[in-house]
């Protein structure tokens, strides 16, 4: 494939651990090529190459113009904060330039914002772009509707000590997957936290629990709890890796679409 025919990558937070780990998978990747680089202005990474990490030379340089490092870009992967992604989205929106987004922690008007722009640019978004999280929650869909009454569902998540929102968006979206399943809404049925006398179980709930510690990356599990048996469904990262492939294959996919808001289930052929 010559360089005019690769997929052109900008990478949001490239000073940081997953942006880094992002370039890395850009790099060695036979189809995207490095196309930009991002952060935040201030970041101590401003002006410096992002594959220097690596012992390579990029001939890109971090920088905190969204409009500069957008320029040669046909695709953003975004793994910032809310209000980062949605600076970014303005201006990809303006760019005509795609969207692969991972960030967590959005408000429901943040979240209109990028439906909004989604009528103009195509757009993946997924708390996780993990390939074996999102056939974990279709397998979750499967065990709500086989086990939708008799149990108590309970999701554990644990992440590194640094992560500032809670419960994780996968948390969050195992719940919806499994909310959706037992045809009701998340918001009517979640329970986040325990403390005193709470009284029985209410089992309609979707209780939650967080953990936060570490260097952990990131283990989610779904514990229906039934009289006589338990079932989990656990998946676990050991790395970030699978999240930098699993937005490089969104990336991919967004090649084919003009415009759209679209989730990990439709890169992988789940819906």
């Amino acid at each position: 494939m010559t360089p005019s025919e690769k997929i052109r990558v900008c990478v949001a937070g490239a000073g940081g651990r997953m942006g880094r780990m992002l370039v890395e998978a850009v790099w060695m990747s036979d189809d995207c090529q490095l196309g930009g680089a991002l952060d935040v202005a201030g970041s101590p990474c401003l002006g410096t190459d992002p594959a220097a990490g690596l012992g390579l030379r990029s001939g890109i340089f971090i920088t905190s113009d969204v409009q500069t490092g957008l320029s040669n870009t046909d695709v953003l992967i975004d793994f910032t904060r809310p209000e980062g992604t949605l600076a970014h989205l303005e201006v990809c929106r303006d760019l005509g330039v795609k969207m692969v987004i991972g960030t967590t922690g959005f408000s429901e008007d943040q979240k209109v914002a990028i439906v909004d722009a989604a009528q103009h640019i195509a757009i993946v978004m997924s708390p996780n772009m993990s390939v074996g999280v999102n056939v974990t929650l279709k397998l979750l869909e499967l065990a709500a509707k086989s086990l939708s009454s008799g149990y108590d569902i309970e999701i554990i998540e644990a992440h590194h000590r640094h992560k500032v929102d809670a419960p994780s968006g996968t948390a969050l979206k195992m719940g919806e997957v499994i909310a959706h399943a037992l045809g009701r809404h998340l918001q009517d049925c979640a329970v986040y936290s325990r403390e005193g006398v709470t009284g029985e179980r209410d089992p309609s709930t979707i209780g939650f629990a967080s953990i936060r510690g570490g260097d952990i990356v990131g283990d989610h599990t779904v514990l229906f709890a039934g009289t006589g048996e338990r079932i989990e469904i656990s998946h676990k990262s050991s790395s970030r890796v699978s999240y930098a492939q699993g937005s490089l294959r969104a990336a991919r996919f967004l090649q084919s679409c003009q415009a759209g808001l679209f989730d990990m289930a439709d890169v992988l052929g789940l819906t």
